[in-house]
């Protein structure tokens, strides 16, 4: 009996046969390249398909955070740079992360025929209800910038129970004006489509200095194999229908808007700050971000970020990495003259600090 126990006790402490480590680290890393890459899909809507790219599982009990790219670019080449920043892994890790490209705007989409006609920007935030309950999503974080925060503003405003929280970055909620018609119809005889959405993206003084982060852009839209795509998207972005937003219609959810001092959009976005309810809003206006902060400012965005999900209740232990260290971070008070807000509040480089910025209780207008 002894020595059958013994052999027993040999056979359970049997090393891994030859190569079968190995073995499981390549499985380990192929799961850590697929979760990388994102789990695709096409999701079918009422209004057409969507290619929509998932990252991780997250937790049930938390909303996901679903994006929704600009005029231009697809879900890639507009979130990756701000979601596969070191610090933003920390939240990562804790939501899933839901990428929706619009209607043919995905890498490698088949090319729309001549006369196609491609859905408007409120049939597009029509397409998002199917996508939630494609994947048995309860409530999101939206997270849209130009062309996608205007559609995720849509989708808000017409399913307020299944928003928790907005980052909208260079919105623009308001219809076209007859300046603006006549301007565009001016360009479209004197510019290229891939110029006139590079004006789009970026200012003024961001193109007149041609940085390579333009350059990029302008090869990208203009080498673009879906081109048509493209501008159907950007045409029905242009036709887009004033969302009528103000004190008795606006978001019942915590919303940062977000935009770069050279921005484009920032008049736009000041104007959409002055009809939300302060006691929900975050202003955040980043100074050297230009037209795609995201891209450019991707640590300061981040740590908004971060500030802005725990004000929603989300990750109270979150390490806030920069601002918390930092002693060069001041949180000053200063009045508004905007509409009826009592007090803003501005955060800046620039002296003593380590204080948290108040959650989205307080409009925050934050220059850093």
């Amino acid at each position: 009996m002894t020595t059958e126990m013994q052999e027993i006790a040999i056979t359970e402490e049997k090393p891994l046969l030859p190569g079968q480590s190995d073995a499981v680290k390549d499985v380990e890393i192929a799961a850590r390249i697929l979760l990388d890459q994102g789990q695709e899909h096409s999701v079918e809507t009422p209004h057409g398909v969507l290619h929509v790219t998932v990252h991780g599982a997250g937790n049930a009990r938390r909303p996901a955070i679903l994006t929704f790219h600009d005029v231009g670019m697809d879900s890639k080449s507009c979130f990756s740079t701000l979601f596969k920043f070191e610090e933003m892994q920390e939240i990562v890790k804790n939501f899933t992360v839901v990428h929706v490209d619009a209607p043919g705007q995905e890498d490698g989409a088949a090319i729309y025929p001549v006369g196609y006609q491609y859905a408007s920007m409120d049939q597009v935030s029509e397409m998002l209800p199917t996508v939630l309950q494609y994947f048995n999503f309860r409530t999101i974080i939206g997270v849209g910038v130009g062309a996608g925060a205007y559609i995720l503003s849509k989708f808000t405003l017409t399913n307020p129970e299944a928003v928790e929280g907005l980052v909208l970055i260079n919105v623009d909620t308001n219809a076209r004006g007859w300046m603006d018609w006549a301007a565009h119809k001016l360009s479209n005889l004197t510019s290229s489509l891939s110029d006139q959405i590079l004006s789009h993206l970026f200012s003024q003084e961001e193109m007149s200095a041609n940085t390579e982060l333009i350059q990029t852009h302008k090869q990208r839209i203009a080498k673009a194999p879906n081109l048509i795509n493209i501008e159907l998207f950007w045409k029905s972005y242009q036709g887009r229908r004033d969302l009528n937003i103000d004190r008795n219609n606006t978001f019942k959810c915590p919303v940062m808007l977000v935009v770069g001092d050279q921005a484009p959009y920032e008049e736009a976005a000041v104007e959409c700050n002055s009809k939300l309810d302060p006691t929900t809003t975050s202003f955040l206006k980043m100074a050297d971000a230009g037209g795609m902060p995201q891209l450019t400012q991707p640590s300061k965005l981040t740590e908004a970020f971060k500030y802005f999900i725990q004000g929603m209740g989300y990750m109270a232990s979150s390490c806030m990495t920069r601002l918390s260290r930092s002693r060069t971070t001041s949180l000053s008070s200063s009045y508004s003259m905007e509409g009826s807000r009592s007090r803003s509040r501005t955060l800046s480089q620039g002296s003593q600090g380590g204080q948290l910025p108040p959650s989205p209780s307080h409009t925050m207008e934050v220059s850093c």
